[in-house]
């Protein structure tokens, strides 16, 4: 659906009470400015009129399953320019009632080809639906302390994968950093990610090898650069103020990417 088009319709009006419950149930959504709030109440009501949400299996999507998903959703784009165009490749949003087993297809070295099942909580498509699990969004309401939340991982793929490519870095924006150039731009992001990606790898090891300290960031984020920047933008975006102390040089660089440099407290 063009832009041009999604104007024509307006957004739905969401309801005081339903808009209180969903701030009550997911605490890190209501500690934001009154005009972040509001700017965020009026964009989930944008992507509630965009989107066509499927319940998967028989579930459900009742106003507060769609409220909850569309409320998390927004909060990545909140201050990026351009908004909801960061999700305009996809319309659908599949809720399952809770995790999915997924095939997986691998091909090795001598081109042979493996197939193993993967208990997913989310998945998302390049140019297709995102895939989530209602019983890990509404986890996400008690789990924000230890910087969870699937529905913000899944959406942080949607925004990498913008450009065409699952590379742990989205589209930079022009001067991003005060860099002259694309290639600039791309280095500044890496001199910042690649080395805190490097080191949650270590001590993923250390800790399943040798019995180390466990990282507070979850490990499946040592999975890959990709997986990194979307557990990042997890514990960035739900427990910003952890997420400042363990990683300093990544809360400046998603700040300025994601916040286009301002100052957000809390």
């Amino acid at each position: 659906m063009t832009r041009w088009l999604r104007g024509l319709r307006a957004a739905p009006a969401i309801p005081d009470g339903a808009w209180r419950s969903a701030l009550a149930r997911y605490p890190f959504l209501a500690d934001r400015s009154p005009a972040d709030l509001e700017r965020l109440r009026r964009m989930a009501a944008e992507f509630l009129r965009d989107k066509r949400f499927h319940g998967a299996h028989g579930f459900t999507i009742t106003d507060e399953v769609a409220l909850a998903v569309a409320a998390q959703a927004v909060l990545p784009v909140l201050h990026l320019p351009g908004g909801l165009d960061w999700y305009d490749d996809f319309v659908g949003v599949v809720v399952h009632r809770s995790e999915v087993v997924a095939t997986r297809q691998v091909t090795d070295e001598a081109g042979v080809v493996h197939e193993y099942d993967e208990v997913v909580a989310g998945e998302a498509m390049q140019h297709g639906p995102v895939m989530l699990s209602w019983q890990d969004v509404l986890a996400s309401s008690i789990t924000h302390d230890e910087g969870y939340n699937v529905v913000i991982h899944e959406f942080a793929h949607k925004i990498d994968m913008r450009d065409g490519l699952a590379d742990g870095c989205p589209p930079l924006p022009p001067g991003f950093l005060g860099t002259r150039g694309a290639r600039a731009a791309r280095a500044a992001w890496d001199e910042a990610m690649q080395p805190a990606y490097d080191g949650l790898r270590e001590q993923v090891i250390m800790a399943e090898r040798f019995g180390g300290e466990e990282p507070w960031l979850d490990p499946y984020a040592a999975q890959s650069i990709t997986e990194f920047f979307a557990v990042s933008c997890e514990a960035y975006f739900v427990t910003r103020l952890r997420f400042a102390q363990e990683y300093p040089g990544l809360l400046r660089l998603f700040d300025a990417f994601f916040l286009g440099g301002q100052v957000q407290a809390g």
